[in-house]
């Protein structure tokens, strides 16, 4: 064994913190479930700079969700470095409010996808930020925690004598350079739960095979943003990738790219090495309806492990569609559905309702059109228009259409209430008794989704899992309207 030396020089910092800010109050049972890689590759990056470094994801603190005891947690524990990592619009007032509480003597740096499209009001709300990171952070960090002056620093914002400074872009990161985030960091394992019901002794992680996004759609706002850039896309080597799995401990894993079969060659070599590694994983990833057109590649799929895709389908009207520039029209999406359920894969639709034009009777063909198609789950947002979406002009010329702050479209004639109304009749219309049967079904007798055990755990907290959704509809003031939607009329 080899003793170290007591003459190892002392690093800058004696207890960095690197903060998830978000809460479980505002995230759903889906989000919780996988850890915050993104910060995970900063604190990572920041390891050879601090003696300690602790990563609080405050959706699995419910004490530390208090700021009183968050601040209390800090001082006790005489963290010396604070980052953040802001990548949400849910919640921004509250974790501005709570920015503003930590102590100011103690550095704090904010990054993330939120932060570089709100530099600007993150320095003008919060005056304990110190630098916004804008972009990728990963060589950023190692700069300002190197002491290079904040002039020499590209992709940042700051203040200097009363005036607000920005560098200018940091060059992109090639993928390959990347270094896997440092799970042993983790306080706590991410296992399934529904409505904060434990549901299995299953874990879930996040990996990422490439950065970037080959596509335009029309709702991505990186590359319209003045202080950000869009991402390039960039692979990692299917070694880097593979290793990176077969090194966690997780039951299932997220790929967590834009779109992850973006190079379907590639994609089928990811899986052979899988397969040939013969890892027993359960992989979800996110993709576009092209992949039906790979049906080589799905075979593969389905032989390596994977168990669920996540479909970003946005709307059955090929008007939106254009307006989305999404590349693909309604008769695509049919055509690619024909395809996509004769395999043992979970679909999961994703929808978009509330559009600029967009009718309640137009809204309300959303559901019909994903059980016509045979979409096994869906979700569906109302538009929101982020600060530099192409599409906020469309709505600014459009009569009686309005934008908040915070991007909530509304309309003369569909009010923020309005289209929160018809969002539970979608959601009711879709999500019905026979529904979640059909779920059930598919997941474990097709997909094979749950491992033996870990089904006979899923059926003995079946009970406690309703109840629980039923207190939670009860303190949210609903109930008696949830139960009459679900059994008797949805109206």
């Amino acid at each position: 064994m080899i003793e170290v030396k007591k003459t190892q020089k002392k690093k800058k910092y004696s207890h960095g913190l690197f903060l998830n800010p978000y809460t479980e109050s505002s995230s759903t049972s889906a989000m919780r479930i996988f850890p915050p890689v993104g910060l995970e590759y900063i604190a990572t990056s920041s390891k050879d700079y601090m003696e300690k470094i602790t990563v609080l994801d405050l959706r699995q603190e419910k004490e530390l969700s208090d700021t009183n005891n968050l601040v209390d947690f800090i001082r006790q524990e005489e963290i010396d470095f604070i980052g953040v990592s802001l990548t949400w619009d849910r919640q921004f007032d509250e974790i501005c409010d709570l920015l503003n509480k930590i102590p100011k003597e103690i550095p704090l740096i904010v990054g993330g996808y939120k932060a570089t499209e709100c530099a600007v009001e993150l320095l003008d709300r919060c005056e304990t930020v110190d630098i916004v990171v804008r972009g990728e952070g990963e060589v950023t960090i190692k700069e300002i925690l190197s002491d290079v002056p904040l002039k020499d620093i590209l992709g940042i914002s700051y203040r200097e004598n009363g005036e607000l400074i920005h560098t200018g872009f940091r060059p992109f990161i090639d993928a390959e350079d990347l270094v896997p985030p440092d799970r042993s960091l983790r306080r706590y394992k991410y296992l399934l739960s529904l409505n904060g019901v434990g549901v299995a002794n299953l874990s879930f992680d996040s990996v990422l095979t490439a950065r970037g996004c080959p596509f335009n759609c029309k709702f991505c706002t990186f590359n319209l943003n003045p202080l950000g850039q869009k991402r390039k896309y960039s692979e990692r080597s299917i070694k880097s990738v593979v290793d990176e799995i077969e090194n966690t401990t997780a039951g299932v894993i997220l790929f967590g790219d834009d779109e992850v079969f973006a190079n379907k060659k590639r994609s089928e070599q990811i899986c052979d090495e899988i397969i040939a590694r013969k890892l027993n994983k359960r992989f979800i990833a996110q993709t576009r309806i092209d992949i039906a057109k790979h049906p080589q590649l799905l075979d593969k799929m389905v032989k390596a492990g994977f168990k669920a895709l996540l479909i970003g389908i946005e709307s059955p009207h090929d008007w939106v569609l254009e307006q989305f520039n999404k590349g693909f029209n309604s008769n695509d999406i049919r055509e690619a559905f024909k395809v996509l359920t004769k395999y043992p894969i979970y679909c999961h639709g994703y929808f978009i309702y509330g559009n600029i034009g967009e009718t309640e009777e137009e809204m309300l063909r959303i559901p019909e059109f994903a059980k016509e198609i045979g979409v096994d789950g869906m979700t569906f947002n109302k538009l929101r228009i982020e600060k530099f979406s192409a599409l906020k002009e469309i709505a600014e010329k459009t009569p009686g259409y309005h934008v908040t702050d915070r991007g909530e479209l509304y309309s003369d004639m569909y009010s923020h209430a309005a289209l929160k109304k018809i969002g539970r009749r979608m959601r009711y219309s879709f999500y019905t008794p026979g529904r979640f049967v059909k779920i059930l079904r598919k997941n474990i007798f097709e997909v094979k989704f749950f491992r033996p055990s870990e089904l006979i755990l899923f059926v003995l907290t079946a009970p406690i899992l309703i109840l629980a959704a039923l207190w939670g509809e009860l303190k949210k003031g609903r109930l008696g309207d949830t139960l009459k939607r679900t059994f008797i009329k949805n109206t």
